[in-house]
């Protein structure tokens, strides 16, 4: 078929022009957005929110106090520095020491905020009886601190 066309032209035809003239359709496609642009409603990005009324609550007069709860990489608990018997595995003598301590916290007209610092060494099963003795006491207001150690450098 292309052999035809060649045998068909003679020399004073002009070229053959092949390609698309895409300016009627860029303007088409044009006025296509600008309509679509105008008949899609404006939508309006509003989040409801239930706010409080009124004003704030005054702030607490009283901090509540800092338990500190350190694991040692012998799994050794420690309370506010003070060392108490092995609380995970066999011994139950340092799980009941703890959790007497804890209830004890509990119970303070003002609970006070637990710091509880594994070290990275220490047993997992130790830091997960803390924790689980740190849920039954009732404590609200904990935070594990110290995980920059875990992180790889």
């Amino acid at each position: 078929m292309g052999m035809h066309i060649h045998q068909a032209r003679r020399k004073g035809d002009p070229d053959i022009i092949i390609d698309i003239n895409t300016t009627p359709l860029i303007d088409v496609m044009l006025v296509l957005l600008v309509m679509l642009i105008i008949t899609i409603p404006i939508q309006l990005h509003a989040v409801n929110l239930n706010l409080p009324v009124g004003s704030p609550p005054p702030p607490a007069e009283v901090r509540p106090e800092v338990v500190k709860i350190d694991i040692d990489e012998r799994s050794t608990v420690f309370w506010n520095g003070e060392a108490i018997d092995e609380v995970a595995g066999s011994g139950s003598g340092g799980r009941q020491v703890l959790q007497a301590k804890l209830q004890a916290a509990a119970h303070q007209a003002v609970q006070p905020e637990v710091h509880l610092r594994p070290n990275k060494e220490a047993k997992y099963n130790t830091f997960a009886e803390v924790m689980v003795a740190i849920n039954q006491a009732g404590l609200q207001k904990l935070g594990v601190i110290g995980s920059e150690q875990f992180i790889d450098n």
